[in-house]
């Protein structure tokens, strides 16, 4: 990669401005729009700059809420997301959203206000040092010592956030540097980078995806990252390569898209873990070889060579050798591949046979609702326009597995970390950014609890975010595993206590109905769908069901429990 140096610019001179201020003024001039924050002492003079700017500020109810949807909003829109939060216990409120973005990748600025600098260092009241906290969890992190310095400051966060793999940065303001007066500033321009591709390695990938018999394509989150949908599809279209894709992949090909078997790995179809444990090769596009989607790493794909395309030279090799390896613009990179016409229709035959004879079915017996049917009948009914925030659990599982996306956006999760609670938040930072779109908010009784306060965040905004609660009176889950592996021993995963959630909604001043048969579900999607504001349906399904398929823990991805408590493949 090579890019000049940024040019130092010295802003037009003005009459001598604040530093909240000037961090308004500079966030407006970059375009901002949405901030998504909770006030506090340590930063209420950046509050008091709000009055009159165009900045929309969206005032959550917890911090993590502001984390969390500022992260949903830079996935949504292409755009980098900006929270922002006081000192001490409202920064630290931000961190596990902060560790959400790094591990997905997402380009999120994080402000926070401290102490006087003149009392740093003194345990002063709500004195918390957010930068050290944080340093193992953003890409960058500043201290600003100088008002004249934010314009420079927030301009190169902007730029790290987004460049390169994205992620999180943090920006810490002190008290006096807020309220400090300075007559101008300074900003970087920052030329566009070019990444010079590595022509000799792109032509090696060719060659051996020509000579592949059975080669796959292994589709990462680093595709949409990068941009490079457009070009996947071309890709995958030209060359009629079965593909498959990581959780944080899904949506980068459609769903339906002929080749395309689903997602890998844990809770993957069995048709895409069964084509990767005898593919021979691997053409891997922004993915990292996540734990979750490899299984026993030793056994995963153990005939496959690997050809590994990413912006992020430390992920190739970290984890699986590669034959070829491909560091770079993803983008560029997958445009320049053209290996020509490929001798691999039985292959092909071979793999599509196998997903048309696994594929999911939705008859599931009894009067009961089947939670995914209900998904996949959801995102069907919804169309292109669908959108699923979705929290941790098993209706996270469901929703990868049920639900038909036509593009990346419309599949938001905390697929990295697994953090509980970010559906709600999520889904009204991705309904800000996507207004014209059926996002809903895909929950389970556990994780609805951990940011529930959310729902007057909401109403407050008349955010016209659609929630599907699906209620097990459990942490589905652990329940799950505790039965399959820890001889039914279920310690402290009963929820059976839940508050009546159609009340607590409808306290809140959001719509809400349940479903309890399954001959209701229809109409109560019709109904979810059709509500002029924000909606809730509270799904009551069976406490007993589980995720199926299934890969137990150090096992490999062709040892899939499917329902019965048995392995398919040597123990």
């Amino acid at each position: 990669m090579s890019a000049a140096a940024p040019a130092l610019m010295k802003a037009p001179a003005t009459a001598p401005r604040s530093g909240a201020r000037l961090l308004v003024s500079t966030l407006e001039r970059l375009g901002v729009e949405v901030v998504f924050g909770y006030p506090g002492g340590a930063i209420m003079p950046v509050y008091d700059a709000l009055t009159g700017s165009s900045l929309k500020h969206i005032l959550v109810r917890h911090e993590q809420g502001a984390a969390f949807a500022a992260d949903a909003y830079a996935r949504a829109s292409g755009k980098v997301g900006v929270c922002m939060a006081t000192s001490g216990p409202g920064a630290t409120n931000l961190v596990t959203g902060i560790a959400n973005a790094m591990m997905d990748s997402v380009p999120v600025v994080c402000i926070t206000g401290n102490v006087s600098t003149a009392v740093m260092g003194t345990d002063a009241f709500q004195e918390i040092d957010i930068l050290g906290v944080t340093l193992p969890l953003v890409k960058h992190s500043w201290v600003v010592r100088d008002p004249a310095d934010i314009p420079a400051v927030i301009e190169e966060a902007f730029h790290i956030a987004r460049s390169g793999r994205p992620g999180p940065v943090l920006i810490d303001l002190p008290k006096d540097i807020q309220v400090g007066m300075t007559p101008d500033g300074f900003g970087f321009h920052y030329p566009n980078e070019t990444m010079e591709l590595d022509h000799a390695a792109v032509a090696a990938a060719e060659a051996m995806i020509r000579a592949a018999e059975r080669p796959l394509i292994y589709i990462g989150g680093g595709v949409k990252i990068a941009g490079a949908v457009e070009a996947l599809r071309a890709f995958a279209e030209r060359t009629g390569i079965p593909s498959l894709s990581t959780l944080n992949g899904l949506g980068s090909l459609p769903t339906d898209a002929p080749g395309f078997l689903g997602m890998l790995g844990m809770h993957g179809t069995r048709a895409a873990n069964e084509a990767v444990q005898e593919a021979d090769l691997l053409i891997v596009f922004g993915a990292r070889f996540d734990d979750r989607a490899t299984g026993r790493l030793a056994e995963f794909a153990p005939h496959a060579k690997v050809v590994h395309f990413d912006i992020d030279p430390a992920e190739i090799g970290k984890l699986r050798a590669a034959h070829v390896a491909v560091a770079g613009d993803l983008k560029a990179g997958i445009e320049a591949l053209n290996p020509g016409h490929l001798a691999i229709d039985p292959w092909v035959i071979r793999c599509a046979s196998n997903a048309r004879r696994h594929a999911f079915r939705y008859d599931a017996p009894g009067e009961g609702v089947y939670a995914p049917a209900l998904l996949n009948e959801l995102s069907r009914a919804a169309g292109d326009s669908f959108v699923a925030a979705c929290d941790v659990g098993q209706h996270q599982m469901w929703v990868a597995q049920h639900c038909a996306f036509s593009r990346p956006e419309a599949h938001l999760t905390s697929g990295g970390l697994g953090a509980m609670g970010y559906g709600l938040p999520a889904g009204l930072g991705a309904k800000l950014a996507m207004p014209q779109a059926h996002v809903v908010t895909v929950s389970g009784d556990g994780s609805f609890m951990m940011n529930i306060q959310e729902l007057a965040t909401l109403r407050r905004y008349g955010i016209a975010l659609k929630i599907v609660l699906l209620d097990n009176a459990s942490l589905g889950l652990v329940r799950q595993w505790q039965e399959l592996f820890f001889d039914r021993n279920y310690s402290e995963v009963d929820l059976s206590d839940n508050p009546d959630f159609v009340a607590v909604a409808e306290a809140f001043g959001v719509e809400a109905f349940r479903i309890s048969r399954r001959e209701q579900v229809s109409a109560g999607i019709r109904r979810l769908l059709d509500a002029p504001g924000p909606c809730l349906a509270h799904v009551l399904i069976d406490p007993k069901e589980n995720v199926w398929p299934l890969v137990p823990p150090g096992r490999n991805n062709a040892e899939m429990m499917y329902g019965d408590s048995r392995f398919e493949g040597e123990m």
